[in-house]
């Protein structure tokens, strides 16, 4: 008897759970996933959605929109542009990143772009030892090895020479990684933050969510953003390939925005002082940087956030744009592809239009899970007349896409859901020719370290059990 009404009521708590996720009205795909999980795993399924399906995008989760609204404001009293000309063929895309989230379009900006952790380390830590003011880090993983003691080490002088130094760390991306760490930044001055933090009872509300942005701002003055966590296997790793960006001019003043608004989230407290977005005229010429391309760019660089508290997914919607636009080509680098709807969509419309589209992934990826429900996508797109093509040097982390040499785009984002739809996420989308064909440079040339699909027999031709797990874990892709 007792077993009967346990039996009872664990059906009827599975069905008010399935009836309360259809009524979230998210997208039919993610719901019909998780109404499968939780009635198919019994109890283990329930778990998972409360760690992980709790939908957040509806809730404020720190007044994050309205702090947005101010440090928005704060940021336009020093913001100054004359004469300034959008590309036309690019407007829609511009007035749709500005409207959406007030993402201003900077012209005086230079961009360096770095392949590799051998190019992307030196000019780091060169920028971080010339600070007279602040540096400001927004950081996934901050790994507790040579190249992270050494970043630390670099900081800690910092902050004793009386440099502010603030870093946001990521709770989940930096699980491994002893509080001790952190703490002797704290010791010595430095505020150490993490993202999120996983704690009872909150655990179930937060786990799901990652700040996954890569940002460092020195002095106002010059930034980084893309792919690179702080971790000794972005160097020591043999053939591990990632693209990271160096800005100076204007469009730091947007990564900057982008930390101090991601600063009020962890700490409450608003920064807006001055000093934070230095006067362009007044600023001294920077301490040059190790190169990798012989001139900067001068191309229009908007910086794009995206996250689970904004109404829209404005990257996922930024890349849509552009595959929809291409009239030539369309070239894409990601670690993982599990893409959303309208992605794969819009790759499988440009293709049937004539669009040259290209795919890079990597041949050896490091999340298996991942692995595993993305091949069924690379068959999917591959058939509808998009060329994919593995990278075989090594783990190919790189997250860029390049289209007409006219518009590219690069930073933290993934082409898949979690990036997409979960993290926090940041990219630059930068309008002209000399940028954009600098990222095609890059691709064509990692394009000649690759394989196509079609010489992967495991890939292109899996037997029959092989496809089997690939559906099943497709079916829950939405979900990863």
């Amino acid at each position: 008897m007792i077993n009967l009404i346990s039996f009872i009521l664990y059906h009827i708590v599975v069905v008010l759970i399935i009836i309360h996720i259809v009524m979230d009205n998210r997208q039919p795909a993610k719901t019909v996933a998780w109404a499968l999980v939780i009635w198919f795993v019994p109890v283990v399924g329930m778990v998972l959605y409360f760690f992980f399906g709790t939908n957040t995008r509806k809730e404020r989760m720190a007044s994050q929109r309205s702090m947005d609204e101010l440090t928005k404001r704060s940021m336009l009293q020093f913001v100054e542009q004359h004469n300034l000309h959008l590309p036309q063929q690019h407007r829609k895309l511009i007035d749709l990143f500005i409207n959406e989230s007030t993402a201003l379009p900077f012209r005086d900006s230079t961009a360096e772009v770095y392949t590799d952790g051998y190019q992307f380390f030196p000019a780091l830590m060169a920028a971080m030892a010339a600070a007279k003011s602040h540096i400001h880090i927004d950081i996934y993983i901050f790994e507790d090895d040579a190249l992270g003691r050494m970043l630390r080490d670099l900081l800690i002088d910092k902050a004793r020479q009386g440099v502010e130094v603030r870093l946001i760390y990521d709770d989940v991306g930096c699980f491994k990684v002893g509080n001790q760490f952190f703490e002797r930044m704290r010791e010595e001055g430095i505020e150490a933050l993490p993202f999120l933090p996983v704690r009872f009872p909150k655990l179930t509300s937060r786990v799901n969510y990652r700040n996954h942005r890569k940002i460092v701002v020195v002095d106002g003055e010059v930034g980084f953003i893309g792919g690179m966590n702080f971790a000794i296997r972005y160097v020591k790793s043999k053939g591990w390939r990632d693209t990271m960006v160096r800005l100076t001019g204007g469009a730091v003043y947007s990564l900057q925005r982008a930390f101090l608004i991601d600063w009020y989230f962890v700490d409450r407290t608003l920064l807006s002082d001055r000093k934070y977005y230095p006067d362009r005229k007044a600023l001294p010429t920077p301490m040059p940087a190790p190169r990798v391309e012989e001139a900067p760019s001068t191309d229009v660089i908007q910086l794009v956030t995206s996250g689970p508290v904004a109404p829209y997914a404005e990257i996922m919607q930024g890349y849509v744009h552009v595959i929809l636009a291409a009239r030539r080509y369309v070239y894409m680098e990601t670690p993982y592809f599990l893409p959303t709807e309208p992605v794969l969509f819009a790759m499988k419309t440009a293709a049937s239009a004539g669009v040259d589209v290209r795919l890079l992934v990597p041949l050896d990826v490091d999340a298996w899970v991942a692995d595993w429900a993305g091949r069924s996508y690379l068959r999917e797109v591959q058939a509808a007349g998009i060329q994919v093509r593995f990278y075989t040097p090594g783990f190919l982390h790189s997250k860029l896409m390049v289209s007409d040499d006219g518009v590219c785009t690069c930073g933290s984002t993934n082409i898949d859901f979690r990036s997409f739809e979960n993290n926090f996420e940041a990219n630059i989308f930068v309008y002209g020719e000399e940028t954009a064909m600098r990222f095609r440079d890059i691709y064509l040339a990692d394009e000649q370290h690759s394989l196509p699909l079609t010489e992967v027999p495991s890939r292109y031709r899996p037997h029959f059990f092989a496809r089997l797990v690939e559906s099943l874990f497709r079916l829950f892709s939405p979900l990863m």
